[in-house]
């Protein structure tokens, strides 16, 4: 099979935009579903998303629509961009489409609550495709529709899904590394959403260069800490899906993670924020998941438990700071020293 397909995007938000850009510079047939008919217009007549990537000009050769069912109809890879809780909405109004005929790759890096579920999961629940898998890695949407050169990994148990979203996306600035641990992937992609938030406020009260890098450093230490315990591979998150989304993640004002934390150390309510964002920040809604499944499990996550105190019980960050020196976890690199990985 050729690398050229028809490929439909579900979600008109930044990355959305971003990935059906680079499916359209390598030839594919790529529609962009969009609930806004001023955006597909503007899409459709000056290629650009004004309110999402204002000043990136589009491949003309993207089709925005409005209409889901002619977008999945005849697609043979759906790329479902749309915010966590938007997912099942979405794929229910077009589900009668979604079989084995199709690929369906999520790009959502969020966590449903209800049954502590990942969007691979919600997509295989839902429909009666088994062809999916999940795309995460250090990829600031800004810098991919810039087409500066980045990495990203598919993450599916089938070959046969990878090599496709491969030939699809590969191109000049845009690389695409394969993966089988679904779950880690995906996994990952969730988490380092929440320490972004921690970065950003450790940056935005002056914190030096030390305290930052420990506090990345031990972010990667708590996520692998918790994927083991939950049957993820570890290692994956030594790579871009891990430690490469993580790093990017903690150290560009382009992330909106890192801008929620920002602003709540400048002073702002977390309703000011997420107000003023002009997007979504899945970090906010992982924390208060991940805080309830790390309790009931028992694993050890210090940033976790005090950025949740930050958010929603009136904390600070130089206390979290404080209690991560004072905590009871002495190991260093998870998974060398002996004994249980979690407190």
């Amino acid at each position: 099979m050729s690398g050229k397909g028809r490929a439909t995007v579900l979600g008109g938000g930044s990355f959305g935009t971003a990935i059906a850009n680079i499916l359209a510079d390598n030839g594919n047939e790529v529609s962009l579903w969009m609930r806004d008919d001023e955006r597909v217009n503007e899409i459709n007549s000056i290629h650009e998303n004004t309110r999402y990537l204002p000043g990136y000009k589009l491949n003309e050769d993207i089709k925005a629509t409005t209409d889901l069912i002619s977008a999945v109809a005849e697609a043979e890879v759906i790329f479902v961009a749309v915010p966590s809780k938007s997912v099942l909405t979405v794929i229910r109004q077009c589900e009668q489409y979604l079989d084995n005929s199709r690929i369906l790759i999520s790009t959502t890096k969020g966590i449903q609550k209800d049954g502590f579920r990942f969007m691979s999961e919600v997509l295989a629940a839902n429909t009666q495709c088994t062809n999916i898998g999940v795309l995460s890695g250090p990829n600031l949407a800004k810098e991919v529709a810039a087409r500066m050169l980045t990495g990203s990994v598919v993450a599916s148990e089938s070959e046969f899904v990878r090599n496709r979203v491969q030939e699809m996306l590969s191109c000049r600035y845009f690389r695409v590394y394969g993966n089988s641990d679904v779950f880690g992937v995906e996994l990952a992609g969730a988490l380092k959403n929440i320490y972004a938030i921690t970065a950003g406020m450790a940056t935005a009260m002056g914190m030096g260069e030390n305290t930052k890098s420990m506090l990345i450093t031990r972010s990667l230490a708590e996520m692998s800490r918790f994927a083991s315990e939950l049957g993820a591979n570890p290692y994956t998150f030594l790579g871009l899906a891990g430690v490469g989304d993580l790093f990017v993640t903690c150290t560009s004002p382009l992330s909106r993670n890192f801008q929620v934390g920002l602003g709540l150390a400048k002073g702002q309510s977390l309703t000011e924020v997420l107000d003023n964002l002009g997007g979504t920040a899945e970090g906010v809604n992982t924390i208060r998941v991940v805080k309830e499944k790390s309790d009931e499990l028992g694993v050890y996550m210090p940033l976790v438990q005090g950025l949740h105190q930050i958010l929603f019980e009136g904390g600070e960050l130089i206390d979290v700071v404080k209690n991560l020196m004072l905590g009871e976890h002495n190991s260093d690199v998870e998974f060398v020293l002996p004994g249980p990985h979690s407190k």
